[in-house]
Protein backbone atom coordinates (compact mmCIF):
# COMPACT_ATOMS: atom_id res chain seq x y z
CA UNK A 1 0.00 0.00 0.00
CA UNK A 2 1.17 3.18 -1.35
CA UNK A 3 1.93 5.86 1.52
CA UNK A 4 0.39 9.29 1.73
CA UNK A 5 3.26 11.20 1.85
CA UNK A 6 6.23 11.13 0.27
CA UNK A 7 8.94 13.39 1.95
CA UNK A 8 11.91 14.42 0.22
CA UNK A 9 15.37 15.12 1.27
CA UNK A 10 18.22 16.24 -1.41
CA UNK A 11 21.45 15.66 0.72
CA UNK A 12 25.08 17.29 -0.20
CA UNK A 13 27.91 17.70 2.83
CA UNK A 14 25.53 17.64 5.65
CA UNK A 15 27.03 15.07 8.21
CA UNK A 16 26.64 17.92 10.37
CA UNK A 17 22.91 18.54 10.13
CA UNK A 18 21.57 15.52 8.51
CA UNK A 19 20.47 13.90 11.85
CA UNK A 20 18.88 16.49 13.29
CA UNK A 21 16.64 16.66 9.65
CA UNK A 22 16.20 13.12 9.49
CA UNK A 23 15.18 12.54 13.40
CA UNK A 24 12.68 14.96 12.74
CA UNK A 25 11.39 13.18 10.71
CA UNK A 26 10.76 9.86 11.78
CA UNK A 27 9.65 11.30 15.11
CA UNK A 28 6.12 12.71 12.95
CA UNK A 29 2.90 11.72 14.89
CA UNK A 30 1.69 11.09 11.78
CA UNK A 31 3.72 7.96 10.53
CA UNK A 32 2.22 7.21 7.17
CA UNK A 33 5.03 8.54 5.13
CA UNK A 34 8.02 7.59 2.75
CA UNK A 35 11.40 8.99 3.44
CA UNK A 36 13.17 9.66 -0.01
CA UNK A 37 16.38 11.15 1.08
CA UNK A 38 19.28 11.64 -2.28
CA UNK A 39 23.00 11.91 -1.83
CA UNK A 40 23.93 14.34 -3.94
CA UNK A 41 27.42 12.69 -4.48
CA UNK A 42 28.16 14.15 -0.91
CA UNK A 43 31.97 13.06 -0.17
CA UNK A 44 31.94 13.39 3.49
CA UNK A 45 29.82 10.94 5.68
CA UNK A 46 26.28 12.50 4.24
CA UNK A 47 25.51 8.98 2.53
CA UNK A 48 26.75 6.23 5.43
CA UNK A 49 24.90 8.40 7.90
CA UNK A 50 21.58 7.88 5.43
CA UNK A 51 22.36 4.47 4.28
CA UNK A 52 22.40 3.32 8.79
CA UNK A 53 18.94 5.81 9.19
CA UNK A 54 17.43 3.47 5.77
CA UNK A 55 18.60 -0.06 7.54
CA UNK A 56 17.14 1.07 10.79
CA UNK A 57 13.31 2.41 9.02
CA UNK A 58 11.88 0.71 6.09
CA UNK A 59 10.16 3.91 5.23
CA UNK A 60 13.60 5.42 4.16
CA UNK A 61 15.14 4.41 1.04
CA UNK A 62 18.27 6.51 -0.13
CA UNK A 63 20.12 7.02 -3.35
CA UNK A 64 23.11 8.25 -4.38
CA UNK A 65 24.04 9.44 -7.24
CA UNK A 66 27.05 11.41 -8.76
CA UNK A 67 27.07 15.59 -7.89
CA UNK A 68 24.52 16.97 -9.99
CA UNK A 69 23.01 19.99 -8.07
CA UNK A 70 19.30 20.40 -5.68
CA UNK A 71 17.02 19.74 -8.76
CA UNK A 72 18.85 16.59 -10.14
CA UNK A 73 18.39 15.36 -6.87
CA UNK A 74 15.09 16.23 -6.35
CA UNK A 75 14.07 14.72 -9.60
CA UNK A 76 15.44 12.08 -8.71
CA UNK A 77 13.17 11.14 -5.68
CA UNK A 78 10.24 12.49 -7.81
CA UNK A 79 10.80 9.91 -10.18
CA UNK A 80 10.76 7.30 -7.59
CA UNK A 81 7.91 9.03 -5.39
CA UNK A 82 4.64 6.81 -4.36
CA UNK A 83 3.29 9.15 -1.94
CA UNK A 84 -0.29 10.95 -2.71
CA UNK A 85 1.09 13.89 -1.96
CA UNK A 86 4.63 15.19 -1.70
CA UNK A 87 6.74 17.36 1.07
CA UNK A 88 9.90 18.51 0.72
CA UNK A 89 13.19 19.44 3.63
CA UNK A 90 16.25 20.44 3.02
CA UNK A 91 19.02 19.12 4.93
CA UNK A 92 20.00 21.57 7.46
CA UNK A 93 16.75 22.35 8.97
CA UNK A 94 13.88 20.08 10.34
CA UNK A 95 10.13 20.41 11.06
CA UNK A 96 8.13 20.02 14.20
CA UNK A 97 6.59 16.70 15.51
CA UNK A 98 3.17 17.27 13.74
CA UNK A 99 4.56 19.00 10.22
CA UNK A 100 3.18 16.17 8.38
CA UNK A 101 -0.15 15.76 10.22
CA UNK A 102 -0.80 19.06 9.97
CA UNK A 103 0.07 19.32 5.79
CA UNK A 104 -2.23 15.77 5.48
CA UNK A 105 -5.28 17.06 7.61
CA UNK A 106 -5.47 20.41 5.73
CA UNK A 107 -4.82 18.84 2.10
CA UNK A 108 -7.66 15.91 2.90
CA UNK A 109 -10.04 18.46 5.06
CA UNK A 110 -10.09 21.07 2.22
CA UNK A 111 -9.04 19.46 -0.95
CA UNK A 112 -6.48 21.48 -1.37
CA UNK A 113 -4.03 20.93 -4.26
CA UNK A 114 -0.99 22.66 -2.69
CA UNK A 115 -0.89 23.95 1.20
CA UNK A 116 1.21 26.29 2.35
CA UNK A 117 2.25 27.05 5.97
CA UNK A 118 3.81 29.41 7.99
CA UNK A 119 7.56 28.51 9.46
CA UNK A 120 10.38 29.90 11.74
CA UNK A 121 13.03 31.44 10.93
CA UNK A 122 16.45 30.56 13.15
CA UNK A 123 19.07 32.65 13.71
CA UNK A 124 21.51 31.37 16.23
CA UNK A 125 19.69 30.78 19.49
CA UNK A 126 16.50 33.22 18.19
CA UNK A 127 13.49 32.07 16.31
CA UNK A 128 10.90 34.19 14.74
CA UNK A 129 7.63 33.19 13.07
CA UNK A 130 7.20 33.93 9.10
CA UNK A 131 3.59 33.78 7.07
CA UNK A 132 1.91 36.13 4.52
CA UNK A 133 -1.39 35.26 4.07
CA UNK A 134 -3.62 35.59 7.08
CA UNK A 135 -7.06 33.93 6.46
CA UNK A 136 -6.95 30.00 7.33
CA UNK A 137 -9.59 29.30 4.44
CA UNK A 138 -9.67 27.63 0.97
CA UNK A 139 -8.52 29.90 -1.85
CA UNK A 140 -8.99 29.86 -5.64
CA UNK A 141 -5.88 30.26 -7.87
CA UNK A 142 -7.15 33.91 -8.78
CA UNK A 143 -7.14 34.69 -4.85
CA UNK A 144 -4.14 32.88 -4.23
CA UNK A 145 -2.03 34.45 -7.00
CA UNK A 146 -3.27 37.85 -5.58
CA UNK A 147 -2.03 37.18 -2.27
CA UNK A 148 1.60 36.36 -4.01
CA UNK A 149 1.25 39.40 -6.47
CA UNK A 150 1.29 41.82 -2.80
CA UNK A 151 4.88 40.21 -2.55
CA UNK A 152 6.10 38.46 -5.26
CA UNK A 153 9.64 37.43 -4.45
CA UNK A 154 8.69 36.73 -0.82
CA UNK A 155 10.21 33.83 0.46
CA UNK A 156 6.52 32.57 1.30
CA UNK A 157 5.86 31.90 -1.94
CA UNK A 158 9.08 30.79 -3.39
CA UNK A 159 10.49 27.64 -1.83
CA UNK A 160 9.31 24.39 -1.70
CA UNK A 161 9.73 23.08 2.15
CA UNK A 162 6.93 24.77 3.56
CA UNK A 163 4.35 23.48 1.11
CA UNK A 164 2.53 20.19 0.35
CA UNK A 165 2.14 19.38 -2.86
CA UNK A 166 -0.74 16.62 -4.55
CA UNK A 167 1.24 14.14 -6.49
CA UNK A 168 -0.99 13.32 -9.18
CA UNK A 169 -0.91 17.01 -10.68
CA UNK A 170 3.03 16.71 -10.50
CA UNK A 171 2.65 13.61 -12.73
CA UNK A 172 -0.25 14.68 -15.05
CA UNK A 173 1.91 17.54 -15.70
CA UNK A 174 5.12 16.07 -15.83
CA UNK A 175 6.29 18.90 -13.56
CA UNK A 176 9.83 18.71 -12.81
CA UNK A 177 12.82 20.95 -11.09
CA UNK A 178 14.75 22.60 -14.14
CA UNK A 179 18.46 21.53 -13.53
CA UNK A 180 19.94 24.83 -16.22
CA UNK A 181 18.44 27.07 -13.18
CA UNK A 182 20.32 28.03 -9.89
CA UNK A 183 18.56 30.97 -9.01
CA UNK A 184 14.82 30.34 -7.39
CA UNK A 185 14.62 27.43 -9.06
CA UNK A 186 12.06 26.41 -6.23
CA UNK A 187 9.97 29.67 -7.43
CA UNK A 188 10.16 28.34 -11.40
CA UNK A 189 8.56 24.84 -9.72
CA UNK A 190 5.79 26.36 -7.73
CA UNK A 191 4.63 28.99 -10.88
CA UNK A 192 4.42 25.80 -13.07
CA UNK A 193 2.46 24.19 -10.12
CA UNK A 194 0.26 26.96 -9.77
CA UNK A 195 -0.65 27.16 -13.04
CA UNK A 196 -2.04 23.52 -12.69
CA UNK A 197 -3.27 23.92 -9.55
CA UNK A 198 -6.93 25.07 -8.70
CA UNK A 199 -7.68 24.75 -4.51
CA UNK A 200 -5.27 25.99 -2.55
CA UNK A 201 -5.28 26.17 1.52
CA UNK A 202 -3.02 28.90 3.70
CA UNK A 203 -2.12 26.72 7.51
CA UNK A 204 -1.67 29.38 10.14
CA UNK A 205 0.81 27.62 11.95
CA UNK A 206 4.58 27.73 11.91
CA UNK A 207 6.09 24.10 10.96
CA UNK A 208 9.28 24.39 9.62
CA UNK A 209 12.85 25.25 10.82
CA UNK A 210 14.54 27.40 8.18
CA UNK A 211 18.20 27.91 9.55
CA UNK A 212 20.08 28.08 6.26
CA UNK A 213 21.90 31.45 5.24
CA UNK A 214 22.37 31.39 1.37
CA UNK A 215 25.50 33.78 -0.09
CA UNK A 216 24.91 36.44 -2.37
CA UNK A 217 23.89 35.30 -5.97
CA UNK A 218 26.43 37.64 -7.54
CA UNK A 219 29.30 35.64 -6.15
CA UNK A 220 28.56 32.28 -7.48
CA UNK A 221 27.53 33.26 -11.02
CA UNK A 222 28.25 35.77 -13.88
CA UNK A 223 26.26 38.73 -13.82
CA UNK A 224 25.29 38.38 -17.33
CA UNK A 225 23.99 34.91 -16.09
CA UNK A 226 22.20 36.20 -13.28
CA UNK A 227 20.24 38.45 -15.21
CA UNK A 228 19.00 35.93 -17.91
CA UNK A 229 17.77 33.84 -15.02
CA UNK A 230 16.06 36.85 -13.39
CA UNK A 231 14.15 37.69 -17.12
CA UNK A 232 12.97 33.95 -17.76
CA UNK A 233 11.69 34.00 -14.26
CA UNK A 234 9.66 36.78 -15.03
CA UNK A 235 8.43 35.37 -17.84
CA UNK A 236 7.15 32.67 -16.11
CA UNK A 237 5.68 34.68 -13.12
CA UNK A 238 3.86 37.27 -15.90
CA UNK A 239 2.68 34.17 -18.07
CA UNK A 240 0.79 32.61 -14.85
CA UNK A 241 -1.22 36.42 -14.55
CA UNK A 242 -1.92 36.54 -18.51
CA UNK A 243 -3.43 32.93 -18.32
CA UNK A 244 -5.51 33.78 -14.72
CA UNK A 245 -6.72 37.10 -15.56
CA UNK A 246 -8.45 38.23 -18.41
CA UNK A 247 -6.72 40.92 -20.48
CA UNK A 248 -8.88 43.64 -18.73
CA UNK A 249 -7.88 42.37 -15.38
CA UNK A 250 -4.45 41.89 -15.90
CA UNK A 251 -4.02 45.79 -17.47
CA UNK A 252 -5.63 46.76 -13.73
CA UNK A 253 -2.52 44.74 -12.31
CA UNK A 254 0.38 44.89 -14.64
CA UNK A 255 2.09 47.13 -12.96
CA UNK A 256 1.73 44.74 -9.62
CA UNK A 257 2.90 42.17 -11.59
CA UNK A 258 5.92 44.62 -12.85
CA UNK A 259 6.45 44.95 -9.57
CA UNK A 260 8.51 41.49 -9.54
CA UNK A 261 11.55 42.58 -11.59
CA UNK A 262 11.98 45.47 -8.66
CA UNK A 263 11.91 42.79 -6.09
CA UNK A 264 13.94 40.47 -8.02
CA UNK A 265 16.39 43.13 -8.33
CA UNK A 266 17.79 41.91 -4.61
CA UNK A 267 19.31 38.35 -4.29
CA UNK A 268 15.41 37.34 -3.63
CA UNK A 269 16.38 33.88 -2.13
CA UNK A 270 17.18 35.31 1.76
CA UNK A 271 14.33 35.82 3.88
CA UNK A 272 14.36 38.73 6.56
CA UNK A 273 16.71 38.57 8.91
CA UNK A 274 15.11 37.68 12.88
CA UNK A 275 11.60 39.53 13.34
CA UNK A 276 10.58 41.93 16.12
CA UNK A 277 8.85 38.77 17.81
CA UNK A 278 11.97 36.27 18.19
CA UNK A 279 11.73 34.31 20.58
CA UNK A 280 14.80 32.25 22.19
CA UNK A 281 14.93 28.52 20.38
CA UNK A 282 13.33 26.22 22.11
CA UNK A 283 10.51 28.18 23.74
CA UNK A 284 8.59 28.65 20.53
CA UNK A 285 5.91 25.29 20.72
CA UNK A 286 5.94 23.07 23.93
CA UNK A 287 8.68 20.55 24.48
CA UNK A 288 9.77 18.28 27.22
CA UNK A 289 13.84 17.15 27.94
CA UNK A 290 14.45 13.88 27.46
CA UNK A 291 15.68 13.64 31.12
CA UNK A 292 12.12 14.35 31.90
CA UNK A 293 10.63 11.89 29.48
CA UNK A 294 12.34 9.24 31.18
CA UNK A 295 11.56 9.71 34.56
CA UNK A 296 9.28 7.56 36.93
CA UNK A 297 6.30 7.64 38.83
CA UNK A 298 2.79 9.02 39.10
CA UNK A 299 3.50 12.89 38.96
CA UNK A 300 5.85 11.81 35.97
CA UNK A 301 2.93 10.35 34.09
CA UNK A 302 0.37 13.27 34.94
CA UNK A 303 3.18 15.51 33.84
CA UNK A 304 3.88 13.45 30.81
CA UNK A 305 -0.09 13.11 29.75
CA UNK A 306 -0.35 16.79 29.98
CA UNK A 307 2.49 17.69 27.67
CA UNK A 308 0.88 15.56 24.76
CA UNK A 309 -2.10 17.15 25.32
CA UNK A 310 -0.64 20.63 25.34
CA UNK A 311 1.44 19.91 21.85
CA UNK A 312 -1.91 18.23 20.48
CA UNK A 313 -3.68 21.59 21.48
CA UNK A 314 -0.90 24.13 20.27
CA UNK A 315 -1.76 23.88 16.55
CA UNK A 316 -5.30 24.77 16.42
CA UNK A 317 -4.48 27.36 19.06
CA UNK A 318 -1.64 29.14 16.91
CA UNK A 319 -4.19 28.50 13.65
CA UNK A 320 -6.98 30.18 16.04
CA UNK A 321 -4.64 32.91 17.05
CA UNK A 322 -5.08 31.82 21.15
CA UNK A 323 -1.49 31.39 23.11
CA UNK A 324 -1.54 28.03 24.54
CA UNK A 325 -3.04 28.79 27.88
CA UNK A 326 -6.23 30.37 26.32
CA UNK A 327 -6.53 27.77 24.27
CA UNK A 328 -6.51 25.22 27.84
CA UNK A 329 -8.82 27.59 29.37
CA UNK A 330 -11.36 27.92 26.80
CA UNK A 331 -11.07 24.40 26.48
CA UNK A 332 -11.42 23.49 30.47
CA UNK A 333 -14.81 25.66 30.10
CA UNK A 334 -16.22 23.93 27.91
CA UNK A 335 -19.38 24.28 25.62
CA UNK A 336 -21.51 24.99 28.45
CA UNK A 337 -19.41 27.64 30.50
CA UNK A 338 -18.09 27.40 34.04
CA UNK A 339 -19.73 28.04 37.01
CA UNK A 340 -16.87 27.23 39.80
CA UNK A 341 -14.35 29.41 41.10
CA UNK A 342 -11.44 30.81 39.19
CA UNK A 343 -9.35 28.91 41.40
CA UNK A 344 -10.98 25.70 40.34
CA UNK A 345 -10.96 27.11 36.75
CA UNK A 346 -6.91 27.44 36.90
CA UNK A 347 -6.40 24.31 38.17
CA UNK A 348 -8.91 22.57 35.63
CA UNK A 349 -6.97 24.38 33.17
CA UNK A 350 -3.42 23.47 34.60
CA UNK A 351 -2.77 27.23 34.34
CA UNK A 352 -1.64 29.73 37.23
CA UNK A 353 -4.23 31.99 38.70
CA UNK A 354 -2.73 35.47 37.56
CA UNK A 355 -2.52 33.47 33.71
CA UNK A 356 -6.32 33.00 34.15
CA UNK A 357 -7.33 36.14 34.55
CA UNK A 358 -4.94 37.34 31.53
CA UNK A 359 -6.74 34.67 29.67
CA UNK A 360 -9.97 35.35 30.44
CA UNK A 361 -9.34 39.07 29.77
CA UNK A 362 -8.16 38.18 26.09
CA UNK A 363 -11.32 35.90 25.24
CA UNK A 364 -13.29 38.24 26.71
CA UNK A 365 -11.67 41.01 24.27
CA UNK A 366 -12.32 38.38 21.73
CA UNK A 367 -15.88 37.62 22.46
CA UNK A 368 -15.24 34.07 22.97
CA UNK A 369 -16.33 34.16 26.82
CA UNK A 370 -18.53 36.77 28.86
CA UNK A 371 -17.93 36.70 32.64
CA UNK A 372 -20.12 37.05 35.66
CA UNK A 373 -19.51 36.86 39.63
CA UNK A 374 -21.38 33.66 39.15
CA UNK A 375 -20.59 31.96 35.77
CA UNK A 376 -18.58 32.01 32.26
CA UNK A 377 -20.93 32.04 29.65
CA UNK A 378 -19.21 30.87 26.55
CA UNK A 379 -20.64 32.92 23.40
CA UNK A 380 -21.35 31.80 20.01
CA UNK A 381 -18.39 33.71 18.49
CA UNK A 382 -16.62 30.66 20.22
CA UNK A 383 -18.09 27.86 17.96
CA UNK A 384 -15.41 27.38 15.08
CA UNK A 385 -12.55 28.05 18.02
CA UNK A 386 -13.96 25.33 20.40
CA UNK A 387 -14.61 22.81 17.22
CA UNK A 388 -10.58 23.14 15.84
CA UNK A 389 -9.76 22.76 20.22
CA UNK A 390 -12.50 19.47 20.57
CA UNK A 391 -10.18 18.27 17.55
CA UNK A 392 -7.01 17.99 18.99
CA UNK A 393 -8.11 15.81 21.54
CA UNK A 394 -8.53 12.85 19.02
CA UNK A 395 -5.32 13.18 18.33
CA UNK A 396 -4.24 13.48 22.25
CA UNK A 397 -6.35 9.67 22.61
CA UNK A 398 -4.59 8.40 19.44
CA UNK A 399 -1.06 9.20 20.06
CA UNK A 400 -1.63 7.66 23.65
CA UNK A 401 -2.95 4.78 21.85
CA UNK A 402 -0.81 3.80 18.75
CA UNK A 403 -0.04 0.64 18.34
CA UNK A 404 -2.97 -0.96 20.28
CA UNK A 405 -5.27 -3.28 18.70
CA UNK A 406 -8.88 -2.40 18.61
CA UNK A 407 -9.35 -4.88 20.89
CA UNK A 408 -6.63 -3.57 23.19
CA UNK A 409 -8.01 0.00 22.41
CA UNK A 410 -11.72 -1.08 23.65
CA UNK A 411 -10.52 -3.23 26.27
CA UNK A 412 -8.36 0.16 27.78
CA UNK A 413 -11.12 2.73 27.21
CA UNK A 414 -13.45 0.35 29.27
CA UNK A 415 -11.25 0.02 31.94
CA UNK A 416 -10.62 3.79 31.95
CA UNK A 417 -14.05 4.38 32.24
CA UNK A 418 -14.38 1.85 35.60
CA UNK A 419 -10.84 3.65 36.99
CA UNK A 420 -12.50 7.27 36.22
CA UNK A 421 -15.72 6.24 38.43
CA UNK A 422 -13.50 4.96 41.18
CA UNK A 423 -11.69 8.20 41.38
CA UNK A 424 -14.80 10.21 41.11
CA UNK A 425 -16.35 8.10 43.94
CA UNK A 426 -13.36 8.13 46.34
CA UNK A 427 -13.31 12.30 45.55
CA UNK A 428 -16.75 12.67 46.60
Amino acid sequence: MNPSVSIIVPVYNAEKTIRRCIESILHQSCGDFELLVVDDGSPDSSGAICDAYAAGDARVRVFHKENGGVSAARNLALEQARGKYIQFLDSDDWITPDATLLLLRAAEEHEADLVISDFYRVVGERVSVKGDIEEGSVLTQEEYAAHMMENPADFYYGVLWNKLYRRSIVERYRLRMDEEISWCEDFLFNLEYIRCARRFYALNVPIYYYVKTKGSLASQISISKTVRMKLTMFEYYNRLYKEIFDEEEYEKHRLKVYRFLLDAAGDGSVPPAILPNAKKLGDERVRVQPETLAEEGVMADAYRERKLLERCLEPAALEHDLTLKEALVLLALGRDGFSGSRKDLAALAGVSLSSLYRALQQLGAKGFVRGGKERLTVMEEAEETMTALEATIADWKSLRLADFTQEEAEAYKALHRRVRQNVRKALQ
